[in-house]
């Protein structure tokens, strides 16, 4: 196999999908002798004409582990390209001293850089981040019988083959169940009862009517409640507190209320004590 005078194909060169297949399934095989001296051309002088004959003779390989990953809505066209960088990453690294046919050694070179894409692209949010998360995703699509969701002993069962956890297949399993949004669709056929999710978006600085109406509630409760505690006070007290906590501007001193009621200061503030942790029993938010 000469191969001096064959370019490297593309789906794009060759005009379609269908056409490169056709191209490359017509590459010829190596045998494992030529596949051999072309791995030593290429690691003794990197031969670049030797490494472009190894990879063009296992283009092949490439777009029958494409099949594989057509289930997650990605072009076969780019899982090939991505393929088949990952077929050059294993020509480059390939030693035929090892006994190892490339075929086998490149398969986890195209499969990694097959699952680096569709993990990039499949959705805008990421579903896999870890090792078994990894795992889990490329596994749980094949091994579910149905497309119900898992029962208990269906998880476990799973989770028991791939070495993780119950719960980690069930959140993974909701997280391939889900789908991505656009937060500003096209408009539909009703535009005057359609709402995308970006009109529930807030502008800076608003709080969103949920929030006001909890912050309401929330007000209104602890009105009540000061309300009720300070009724379970004496007159005196009850004075004291309203003019020591609940006054908008100037609140009354120590001393100013106990020339009011012809006592010292530390009197008043005793007073003042004892009515807070009175109101605290019976309404915490009160003090």
């Amino acid at each position: 196999m000469t191969g001096s005078a064959l370019a490297f194909p593309t789906p794009a060169s060759l005009g379609s999908l269908d056409h490169y297949i056709q191209a490359v399934n017509r590459f010829p095989l190596l045998t494992a002798e030529q596949e051999t001296e072309l791995g030593r051309r290429w690691r003794n002088g990197e031969d670049v004409d030797a490494a472009r004959q190894l990879v063009m003779s296992h283009l092949r390989l490439v777009v029958a582990v494409s099949r594989n990953y057509q289930g997650y809505g990605l072009p076969q066209g780019d899982l090939i390209q991505e393929g088949n960088v990952g077929l050059m990453k294993a020509v480059r690294r390939f030693d035929p001293e090892r006994g190892v046919r490339l075929v086998s050694f490149a398969l986890h070179w195209i499969k990694a850089e097959i699952h680096e894409y569709i993990l990039r692209n499949w959705r805008l949010v990421k579903v896999a981040t870890t090792k078994a998360q990894r795992k889990l995703f490329f596994n749980l699509r094949s091994m579910k019988t149905s497309s119900h969701a898992l029962s208990r002993d269906q998880a476990a069962a799973i989770a028991r083959e791939l070495g993780v956890k119950p719960e980690e297949v069930v959140e993974m399993e909701t997280r391939l169940s889900g789908h991505d949004i656009a937060l500003d669709p096209a408009p539909a056929d009703d535009e005057e009862h359609a709402y995308a999710p970006i009109a529930w978006l807030t502008a800076n600085g608003d709080d969103e009517p949920a929030q006001i109406l909890e912050r309401k509630q929330a007000e209104q409760g602890r009105s009540e409640g000061l309300k009720r505690a300070l009724a379970k006070l004496d007159a005196r007290s009850r004075r004291i507190i309203e003019a020591r906590w609940l006054k908008e501007t100037d609140p009354a001193t120590l001393q100013e209320l106990a020339d009011e009621y012809g006592v010292s200061a530390e009197r008043i503030r005793q007073i003042e004590s004892k009515a807070l942790k009175q109101m605290r029993g019976a309404f915490p938010l009160a003090a």
